[in-house]
């Protein structure tokens, strides 16, 4: 029995020093994808924090950055499936699967390294908000958990990008649907407004959104400087197990 934990996690720790590997040479990447969020926090909230058309909130910018950084993570999370595409077509994912490492192992690791893949753009886009004025918390506790659970809850994004590349059979398929969920499940959040001044069935979908209650924990921690995470952490904690068990279930059908 310890030598089956051992070798998952090892497993587990493979799939995320690969992942770190391509990072390191290919930093370009982190730089491209950074460009969007900073035109959110620098370009769009500065200038809706001067038009102050949500007054209730007070400080805009401070509002948005939560909400901005998981835009940026969720994009890179979502679009992670890509590389299973890429690999399935080579036949390197035959390969992996049918090797002693155990599916669940796989699964695992892919989504661990997925999320500290779209965690990137955490630091990235809060020094982007400082500079414009953005006022978030100096705790280092905060800073510390609210990365670790951007990580937690990108996991269960990358689960739903494993999922959509197991059922969609090829790139242009793929990308065609990551880009019709994206922005749907940004703007029908908390990222940039208030539940509360929603119309009735995007307030609905906005419940049932898990970038909601991601986006929550984020605001929390960084503005308010409350801990009070623990219904919201219960909600992602659902939807990661959820996505994760099902990629788990269907994983044998990327080969196929």
């Amino acid at each position: 029995m310890y030598k089956q934990y051992k070798n998952a996690i090892l497993s587990i720790l493979a799939m995320i020093e690969m992942e770190l590997r391509r990072l390191r040479h290919d930093p370009l990447e982190i730089i491209a994808r950074a460009i969007q969020p900073i035109l959110w926090i620098t370009v769009f909230g500065v200038v809706m924090a001067r038009v102050r058309v949500f007054l209730s909130i007070g400080d805009y910018i401070t509002f948005i950055t939560p909400g901005v950084i998981l835009q940026s993570s969720t994009f890179i999370a979502l679009a992670y499936g890509i590389s299973l595409v890429f690999e399935r077509d080579l036949g390197i994912l035959k390969k992996l699967i049918t090797s002693p490492i155990p599916r669940s192992s796989i699964v695992i690791g892919r989504i661990l390294a997925g999320g500290i893949r779209a965690s990137t753009q955490y630091i990235i886009v809060l020094i982007s908000a400082i500079a414009v004025g953005a006022k978030i918390v100096s705790n280092p506790i905060n800073l510390l958990l609210g990365y670790a659970l951007l990580v937690y809850g990108c996991m269960g994004f990358t689960s739903l990008s494993m999922i959509l590349a197991i059922t969609m059979k090829t790139r242009e398929r793929f990308m065609g649907i990551i880009g019709a969920i994206t922005m749907p499940l940004f703007f029908a959040s908390n990222a940039l407004y208030p539940i509360d001044i929603m119309p009735g069935a995007i307030k609905y979908f906005a419940i049932v959104n898990p970038l909601t209650y991601i986006v929550d924990i984020l605001r929390k921690l960084l503005i308010y400087n409350s801990c009070e995470v623990f219904n919201d952490i219960i909600v992602v904690t659902i939807f990661v197990a959820c996505t994760t068990v099902v990629a788990i279930k269907i994983l044998n059908k990327i080969v196929e």
